[in-house]
């Protein structure tokens, strides 16, 4: 700051008072008008997309007022101060600490002269380019910045031009500056042992390291050195994967490297413009891996630069912008005619926006917060619940996938459940001398129990007991991750896929549930000591995995020999058998699907267990049997609400209570957080912000409205209200997309790809 603010002063004296007679404003369109023609294609009146472009005319005052942006793997959260600082933590979904915490690499500060602030000011998230576009100052000497996140390599690059010679300066800030213990509550979350970070006692955060000696560059990384890895499988009595595991935190290092044309060295954080000029750009690289060394390390994120590098940046641009082109012309949801039909429709396009910045990573999507969480509470590494993915909140995200036909997100959350199969195939034979596959509700990346819900020497001599009671016997994720992979191969017909993830998948998920219970005297199973998710324990026989094993059956059967075999056949028909029934119940003198079978005791949580049988098990809805029984169950449901995880209005829609849907779905398009500034963050509900779970329910709540396609028919229009008009294109299975206009309740245009699927649409106008 020292050595920058007399240049500043220089600057501005050199500058001189602005003679125009324009407004702020005036100049401000003028600048805009007179955009340099590398950003000329930024203009585009008549597409739709620009409507929902979030654009800001006033600086933030902090973190608060962030805008993300991303490019599936490296992101950032973006501000300008009210002096004019340009402000961005920057974070990748890989960079794990010692602590199993996803972190941030770091934040960078920007300064101009002239200031931003100093004139008119204009931010706005430009979505069609993936690009934040910021336009400040007075007349010819406004600066124009555009920052993008490179779709195709990971780094961001800050542009700045303007018609003046202007001064930047760019600055590294760390808060991970010094070996520190956790705040009270900082490592455990809500004061609760879940977060609790793999340690038993408490250790240290440990500091960054910011390198010496670098030339007109900025170095920087943290790398991880102790791990709670090991000690975790021993103490979950997992010690046969230590053998064939290796260490996924012990000496993960993460980073980056600043630089830029024309900047210098003041400081081993700092980089200035040597001379003044009219066009900098600053260019921020980021890498993760777990090399032997940190020399290791540095020549990799050194070998990428070399690679990002070789591409001219004008050409590395336009591909940048052809992904996003690509990415928003897959589909599109546009509703209209009120302005809760606008309210949604923005919180749909900003929520897929925000899971395309953080969903090509090498791990899934972090329900609680993403790569955009910022320092709400301690710092921003902070988050609650912490490092573990909870699948009951992660999956929320992944459902609406399908519609939108952004696939290849998903498969970021297989490749993780797939990767951990050794060790819970070891797990399994350790803790019920049997086989198959299942994983905890509380997941580490790599497959293990958090230890604060696994229980710190609580399993009473007993590998399978699990000290927290609400996760004890909680093991539907499995069926739920399973159904979603099968719904992935009915949209993309992917024979490989198939082949090599899904079957291997369904054979080791099946054979655990299928091993795992007795037999009742008819030859059923008998699914005790269980649960009904987190709300019911110590039950028999609850419905989300009735459910679930019903339905994932019924589709793995709908396959033919080709795809299946008749081995699989027969072993999957044998066990479709033993599944019971699911249980019913009578509320209000009318027969209603139960959570359970028998005495249900306490509740404990907030969820209804009976309606997985409408989502995600869609056994009824909309065109199926029984649609009267599923809605009775879902009109005298215990609990209700649109906020977080619940999935009311999802549910609502597959069952065609279209009127009911409507007014959840636009509730909770509104449901931001108080004190974010970004319209689609959403939270805290029950994480953190931005809540992904709630986002991600508003998707598959909307495209529920609009469309549903689960048995071989293309229902359109099951739940829409009639006061909405929409234009839309989603993605249905057997890889078949359904473009189409409704005005007033009709729908007025209808096209799908391919031809031959128009036999299997019907259009439900006024259901």
């Amino acid at each position: 700051m020292g050595t920058f603010l007399p240049v500043c002063d220089r600057f501005q004296a050199m500058a001189g008072p602005d003679a125009s007679a324009q407004s702020p404003n005036e100049r401000l369109n003028q600048k805009e008008n007179t955009v340099q023609k590398k950003h000329s294609n930024l203009a585009r009146a008549t597409d739709p997309l620009d409507k929902y472009n979030v654009v800001w005319h006033t600086p933030s005052k902090d973190h608060n007022g962030s805008m993300p942006i991303g490019n599936g793997e490296m992101g950032l959260n973006l501000w300008v101060e009210e002096n004019g600082d340009l402000v961005f933590l920057v974070s990748r979904t890989d960079s794990w600490d010692e602590h199993e915490r996803l972190c941030k690499i770091g934040r960078v500060r920007i300064q101009f002269a002239p200031s931003l602030t100093g004139g008119s000011f204009k931010q706005t998230l430009r979505l069609r380019q993936g690009e934040i576009e910021i336009i400040g100052g007075s007349g010819d000497s406004a600066i124009h910045v555009h920052v993008w996140v490179d779709a195709n390599h990971q780094v961001a690059h800050v542009e700045a031009d303007s018609q003046k010679d202007f001064w930047m300066q760019v600055m590294l800030e760390v808060w991970r500056d010094r070996e520190r213990p956790f705040e009270k509550d900082e490592a455990s979350g809500e004061g609760e042992d879940w977060g609790s970070h793999g340690f038993k006692e408490p250790k240290p955060i440990y500091p960054d390291t910011v390198m010496s000696g670098e030339k007109d560059c900025i170095v920087w990384y943290h790398r991880n050195r102790i791990s709670p890895w090991k000690s975790t499988l021993e103490l979950q009595h997992l010690q046969p994967a230590i053998e064939i595991g290796e260490d996924p935190l012990l000496h993960r290092t993460f980073g980056g490297i600043i630089k830029g044309d024309g900047l210098t060295t003041v400081d081993d954080r700092t980089l200035k413009a040597a001379t003044p000029g009219k066009s900098f750009r600053v260019s921020i690289f980021t890498h993760t891996s777990v090399p032997a060394t940190e020399a290791q390390w540095h020549n990799q994120i050194r070998q990428h630069i070399v690679e990002a590098e070789a591409v001219e940046i004008n050409q590395a641009r336009k591909a940048h912008r052809d992904w996003w082109a690509d990415f928003w012309n897959r589909s599109w949801i546009r509703a209209s005619g009120s302005e809760t039909a606008e309210i949604i429709t923005r919180g749909y396009i900003l929520q897929r926006f925000i899971s395309a910045c953080a969903g090509s990573g090498r791990f899934p999507i972090k329900f609680n917060g993403s790569i955009f969480t910022v320092n709400t509470r301690y710092d921003p590494d902070y988050r609650r619940w912490g490092g573990c993915y909870w699948f009951q909140n992660t999956r929320l995200p992944y459902w609406p996938m399908l519609a939108s036909g952004d696939h290849e997100m998903m498969r970021p959350l297989f490749r993780m459940f797939e990767k951990a199969i050794p060790l819970a195939k070891i797990r399994s034979k350790i803790y019920f001398n049997h086989g198959g596959s299942y994983f905890p509700e509380t997941m580490s990346f790599w497959g293990t129990y958090d230890n604060g819900g696994f229980g710190w020497g609580w399993d009473e001599g007993k590998p399978g007991r699990i000290g927290n009671s609400f996760i004890r016997y909680h093991y539907n994720g499995t069926l739920e991750l399973l159904a979603m992979m099968i719904d992935y191969y009915r949209y993309t017909e992917d024979v490989e896929f198939l082949k090599k993830e899904l079957l291997p998948v369904a054979d080791e998920f099946l054979s655990w549930w299928e091993e795992h219970w007795e037999r009742d005297s008819a030859g059923k199973l008998k699914m005790y000591p269980s649960q009904a998710l987190e709300t019911y324990w110590d039950v028999t026989n609850p419905a989300q995995d009735i459910a679930g094993l019903r339905w994932n059956l019924d589709n793995l059967l709908a396959l033919t020999d080709e795809e299946i075999g008749a081995e699989r056949r027969q072993r999957w028909s044998e066990f479709h058998k033993a599944v019971p029934e699911l249980p019913m119940t009578i509320k209000d003198g009318k027969p209603a699907l139960a959570p359970a079978e028998g005495k249900l005791g306490e509740r404990h949580n907030s969820e209804n267990p009976e309606l997985y049988a409408i989502f995600p098990f869609r056994i009824y809805g909309v065109g199926k049997s029984d649609l009267e029984l599923a809605r009775h169950t879902f009109n005298v449901r215990a609990q209700t609400g649109n906020e977080g995880w619940r999935q009311d209005d999802t549910q609502a829609a597959f069952l065609g209570l279209a009127e009911i849907a409507r007014d959840y779905v636009v509730d909770r398009a509104q449901k931001k957080h108080k004190d974010s500034r970004f319209p689609a963050f959403w939270g805290p509900n029950f994480d953190w912000i931005p809540d992904q779970s709630h986002g991600g329910n508003l998707m598959m709540a909307l495209q529920t409205m609009l469309l549903q396609a689960d048995d071989g028919k293309i229902r359109l229009l099951p739940a829409w209200p009639k006061d909405w008009n929409v234009e839309f294109k989603l993605h249905a299975p057997k890889n078949t997309i359904v473009e189409g206009t409704v005005h007033r309740g009709k729908l007025v245009e209808l096209r799908i790809t391919p031809e031959a699927r128009k036999k299997d649409v019907v259009v439900m106008e006024g259901a």
